[in-house]
């Protein structure tokens, strides 16, 4: 706690991930959609790969994946060597189970039901 019994920055961010990914009743696993913006041909197309390991490719540039907090890790560990800081862009965006239901799908793709996939 710092002055005056507030909670610092540091903790209220501490508290605001505590239990980042874990869902009741079912595995340890979250929804992520991973978007990126990479100059670099490249680059670009291993980004691409190593993505379809995790999740399903919707978009030229967006993933969705399904992931434990340790695979999650494991992926960010393997794109970090990938990119370059200074011209790259990547994004992930956790999404709850009741947002994630909330999302809007318009063209050709459906939404997957994820709740009946099987993740290995």
């Amino acid at each position: 706690m710092g002055k005056r019994g507030k909670k610092t920055a540091g903790e209220r961010l501490e508290e605001r991930f505590a239990g980042w990914g874990e869902e009741t009743g079912r595995a340890k696993q979250h929804f992520v959609a991973i978007s990126y913006d990479i100059p670099d041909d490249r680059r670009r197309g291993k980004m691409c790969k190593l993505l379809k390991d995790y999740g399903e490719r919707v978009q030229y540039s967006v993933f969705e994946c399904v992931l434990r907090p340790d695979d999650l890790k494991r992926l960010r560990e393997r794109l970090k060597p990938l990119l370059v800081l200074e011209e790259d862009d990547v994004r992930f965006y956790r999404l709850c189970e009741s947002c994630r239901r909330k999302a809007t799908v318009w063209g050709r793709k459906r939404r997957r039901r994820w709740r009946d996939a099987v993740v290995v």
